[in-house]
């Protein structure tokens, strides 16, 4: 009976807490897919923050409907040139539109526009600027027109359709490790977020859910051989390794779970994308 109590207000905040962001973003859609903490006491296995078609710009709405999220602390410097190998430089394109989606949540039309820039620049490396150019630069229009609703629609379909065109091109390996990018830059912004939040409620969004992290494994585990034994994508699949060993159970998480889990994202998105 408690439990369901608990539930019933989570929700009630829940739903306050969207009319009022509505209010001050009436051109953002809702969240798709938001997702609740149902309880004060709970394990990672509770928390269903995660679901295989929910996009990243849900998976963010879902987080900002949970935790008060400075997102514009969030920004990091720009990426150095791309790296001639392309694992890499795939795997710092997944950073960057991880990037896009974070400028998108904060509703920062210069911001987004600057990493739009780099976007580009990691686009043509990967021989995607000539089908993509377009559709990224008009992302750019939006948001300088602060068109946000038309902009976020956009970039979701702009990250399905550079999976598209890769897969096409047989780069099957590249798309993987773009997604790859985009989810464990996502899980550094995120696990920093809760880490400063401070609260045992929020331990468990750290990580967004097992099933992320189950994901997560199951993509690198479809990369070739020859991909995963690159020694850049080694360290992608030991820090996914290290999320799921201390992740991927029923134990209660801490305060230093948490704290260790963002410095190894820290660690590894700043060795593999900023250096």
């Amino acid at each position: 009976m408690m439990k369901v109590s608990w539930h019933r207000v989570i929700c009630s905040a829940w739903a306050v807490s969207a009319v009022l962001a509505g209010n001050s973003r009436a051109d953002v859609p809702k969240p798709v897919k938001p997702f609740v903490v149902a309880s004060p006491t709970f394990v990672v296995s509770d928390v269903p923050g995660w679901s295989p078609d929910q996009t990243p710009a849900d998976f963010l709405d879902g987080i900002g409907s949970q935790l008060k999220a400075r997102w514009r602390q969030l920004y990091r410097e720009a990426p150095p040139p791309p790296s001639t190998m392309r694992p890499l430089s795939a795997f710092t394109l997944g950073g960057l539109l991880a990037d896009s989606f974070l400028a998108l949540q904060a509703a920062d039309a210069q911001q987004f526009r600057n990493n739009n820039q780099d976007v580009l620049t990691y686009c043509r490396v990967l021989g995607l600027n000539e089908k993509l150019a377009p559709r990224f630069m008009s992302q750019g229009k939006l948001a300088e027109e602060d068109k946000w609703s038309d902009l976020r629609q956009a970039v979701v379909d702009g990250h399905q359709e550079l999976g598209r065109v890769l897969h096409e091109q047989r780069d099957e390996d590249l798309a993987v490790l773009v997604d790859l990018g985009i989810w464990m830059r996502l899980l550094e912004m995120i696990s920093g977020v809760v880490l400063e939040t401070n609260a045992p409620n929020a331990w468990p969004l750290t990580i967004g859910s097992p099933a992320l992290l189950r994901d997560l494994k199951a993509r690198f585990d479809r990369l070739s051989d020859a991909t995963r034994a690159h020694e850049k994508v080694v360290i992608i699949g030991d820090a996914i390794d290290f999320l799921c060993r201390h992740w991927d159970n029923d134990v209660p998480p801490d305060a230093d779970r948490v704290a260790n889990s963002h410095r190894k994202l820290e660690l590894i998105m700043r060795k593999l994308t900023l250096k």
